[in-house]
C-alpha cells in the first residue's frame, strides 16, 4: 500500500508509518513506540482533524481515492493514541497485565 497521503496534508508524510490498515497493526505501532513519538504524532495530527474530516466528507466512503483511504488510516492511528496521550501517559492500558490484541480478528480489504 502507498502511503502518500492527499497533496493538503503533505505536512503530515512524516508520520505516514501509522496509516496502517488494522486495528491489530495500530495497537503493535503504538506500543512499540515512545511517549515522545506518539505525541509528537498527536500534536500535529491533531489540529489537522477537522480539516481531515472536511476532505474525507468528500468522497464515499466505499471508493475513497487511495490517498484518501491513506489519510482515513492515519486518523484511526490516531484515535488509538489518543488516551495514551491525553489520559494514561503510557502505551499500555494501565493496569491490564500482559494484554495484547493477539485476539483480534485480522479483516483484511
Amino acid at each position: 500500500m502507498s502511503t502518500t497521503l492527499p497533496p493538503e496534508f503533505k505536512d503530515l508524510e512524516q508520520f505516514s508509518d501509522w496509516v496502517l490498515f488494522s486495528e491489530g497493526e495500530r495497537y503493535a505501532k503504538r506500543l512499540a513506540s515512545s511517549m515522545d513519538d506518539m505525541q509528537e504524532f498527536y500534536d500535529a495530527a491533531f489540529p489537522r482533524l477537522d480539516d481531515a474530516l472536511s476532505y474525507l466528507d468528500q468522497h464515499e466512503l466505499n471508493s475513497l481515492p487511495a490517498e484518501a483511504n491513506n489519510l482515513l488510516y492515519l486518523y484511526c492511528s490516531l484515535v488509538n493514541v489518543s488516551f495514551p496521550v491525553e489520559v494514561w501517559r503510557q502505551a499500555r492500558v494501565p493496569d491490564s497485565g500482559a494484554a495484547s490484541m493477539d485476539c483480534i480478528l485480522e479483516l483484511k480489504p
